[in-house]
């Protein structure tokens, strides 16, 4: 059984009066350390699917399963721990804090589940060596280039060592030698510690560096296909 796991996901909402069927009743299964891309046209319901996988928003049908729990059984509040603990999240536009370090950034997750700051700081400071990037702690992130600016989100989404990473176009903002080397990384993960990664992307290439790629249409599952590498 899966990690990650999703039965009959259907996602609606009201759009200017006019009723969206975003996912229409997805089932999917993602395991440990598998790294997994999901692709599809713009509408097709990637990013909706994202989002229900992450806890940031509730289906309208459906159930999503993390560690054989179904997270939206949970009230607000579990969901939230969830969010902190099991998930790490890294988008497109990198979203640091611009005013803090980016010791400061990689710590925030840690802050908020209440880690003492010791242990916070020498592990802040470990992310950011294993990714390369160990003598940026103490810049602003303002100052890094774009494919630093997002070791510095994985950094983050790593913090409180969550067994799932969820990247929404993680390479959208970078060049492509850059975003090949943001795949790699994450590919990384999975073979050397473990993560479960489950990415959205549009970059065919770079959904052929995962294991696997989902491709959804008209918010169901199209096709699965599977990558030797």
């Amino acid at each position: 059984m899966g990690v990650v796991r999703t039965e009959d996901l259907v996602k609606m909402y009201n759009s200017n009066g006019v009723q969206v069927n975003a996912l229409r009743g997805v089932n999917m299964s993602v395991n440990r350390g598998e790294f997994v891309s999901i692709i599809g046209p713009s509408g097709s319901g990637k990013s909706t699917l994202l989002n229900l996988l992450g806890a940031l928003d509730r289906p309208t049908q459906g159930k999503v399963y993390i560690d054989g729990i179904d997270i939206y059984s949970y009230n607000d509040n579990k969901l939230a721990m969830i969010r902190n603990r099991k998930i790490g999240f890294v988008f497109q536009a990198y979203n640091l804090i611009n005013r803090s370090t980016v010791l400061r950034n990689v710590e925030l997750p840690a802050l908020i589940a209440g880690m003492p700051k010791e242990k916070r700081v020498a592990r802040a400071l470990q992310l950011l060596n294993i990714l390369g990037i160990g003598d940026k702690a103490y810049f602003k992130p303002t100052s890094l280039s774009g494919g630093q600016q997002q070791r510095v989100a994985i950094a983050r989404a790593l913090m409180n060592d969550p067994a799932i990473i969820l990247a929404d176009e993680p390479t959208g903002n970078l060049d492509t030698k850059t975003g090949l080397e943001v795949i790699q990384l994450l590919r990384m993960l999975c073979e050397r510690y473990n993560k479960t990664v489950i990415m959205v992307t549009h970059n065919l290439e770079h959904a052929s560096m995962s294991m696997r790629s989902i491709q959804l249409r008209d918010g169901m599952v199209e096709k699965e296909v599977e990558y030797v590498i």
